[in-house]
C-alpha cells in the first residue's frame, strides 16, 4: 500500500458537523495526511469523542467543540477558541447541512427559514471568520450538491439553500486570494449515507443510482480523495470553482 503524503503537517483542520457521517471520514483523511483536526458538532458528545480518539490514535491532534452555528457569536467564539488553542487555521470545511424533499406548496416558512439558516447563513459567517482569520495559502472547502444542476422537483428549498455558495464561493476567493487562500465549492451526487435516504424511497433511490455512468450510488471514499486534493498544497491553481463530484449524473 502507497504510503499517505504527509502534506498537511502543522496544518489545522475545522471541519463542521465532523462528529459522524461524511464530515468524520473528511476529519479522519486529513489527520492521515498530518493535520490537526477540530472536530465541530451540535449535540453527538459521544460520537465527537470517538471521532478525536480515533484521530489521536493517528499522532494527531484534536480539539471538539460544540455549539449551534446558526448564531454568529457561537461562530466567532468557535474561531477564538480554534486560535487560542493551536494558534492559526488553515483548512475550513463548511460540511453541517439540512436537507428537505418535500414539493414547494407544501414548504412552510419555518422550514424555509431553518434550511436558509443553516444551509446559507452558516457558511456565510464561517466564510467570514475564515476572511479575517484564515492563515496564508489557506482552503475554504464548501459542501453543495449536484442538485444545483438537475432539474427535478422536490428539492426547491434545499438546493436554493445550497446555490449561494457558488457566488460565495467566487466572492470570497477574489477577495482572499492574494494571500494565496482557495475557496471552493465541492458538489456532490447522491452519497450513499442517512442524510440520503432520508427522504428518498426504493424507486427514487433506484432511479438516481441508475443515473450514474456505474449504475450506482456515490459513496463516501468517492468524495474524500477530492476533499484531500482541495484542501492540499497542490491545489493552488485551483480557485472559485464548483467541483462536481456525481459519477457522471450530470456535467457543467
Amino acid at each position: 500500500m502507497a504510503a499517505v503524503p504527509q502534506d498537511l503537517v502543522g496544518k489545522v483542520a475545522f471541519i463542521t458537523g465532523s462528529a459522524k457521517n461524511m464530515g468524520k471520514h473528511f476529519a479522519i483523511a486529513l489527520a492521515r495526511r498530518g493535520a490537526d483536526v477540530v472536530i465541530h458538532h451540535r449535540k453527538d458528545v459521544a460520537e465527537a469523542e470517538q471521532t478525536a480518539h480515533e484521530i489521536q490514535a493517528l499522532g494527531r491532534k484534536t480539539l471538539i467543540v460544540q455549539g449551534e452555528l446558526t448564531s454568529v457569536p457561537m461562530i466567532e467564539q468557535i474561531f477564538a477558541q480554534i486560535l487560542a488553542t493551536f494558534g492559526h487555521i488553515d483548512i475550513v470545511i463548511n460540511n453541517a447541512g439540512m436537507v428537505l424533499k418535500k414539493p414547494m406548496a407544501e414548504v412552510s416558512e419555518a422550514e424555509y427559514d431553518q434550511l436558509f439558516n443553516i444551509n446559507s447563513k452558516v457558511p456565510f459567517f464561517i466564510m467570514r471568520e475564515c476572511a479575517k482569520h484564515m492563515a496564508s495559502h489557506g482552503r475554504v472547502i464548501n459542501i453543495g450538491t449536484t442538485l444545483l444542476a438537475i432539474t427535478t422537483g422536490g428539492y426547491s428549498a434545499y438546493t436554493g439553500s445550497k446555490a449561494p455558495l457558488e457566488d460565495f464561493t467566487r466572492a470570497l476567493a477574489k477577495e482572499v486570494g492574494g494571500r494565496g487562500i482557495t475557496v471552493n465549492t465541492i458538489a456532490p451526487g447522491p452519497i450513499d449515507t442517512p442524510f440520503f435516504y432520508g427522504q428518498e424511497t426504493k424507486q427514487s433511490t433506484e432511479l438516481f443510482a441508475s443515473l450514474s455512468v456505474a449504475g450506482r450510488l456515490g459513496e463516501v471514499k468517492d468524495i474524500v480523495p477530492v476533499i484531500e486534493f482541495i484542501a492540499s498544497p497542490g491545489s493552488q491553481w485551483v480557485t472559485a470553482q464548483t467541483i462536481f463530484v456525481n459519477g457522471g449524473i450530470i456535467a457543467r
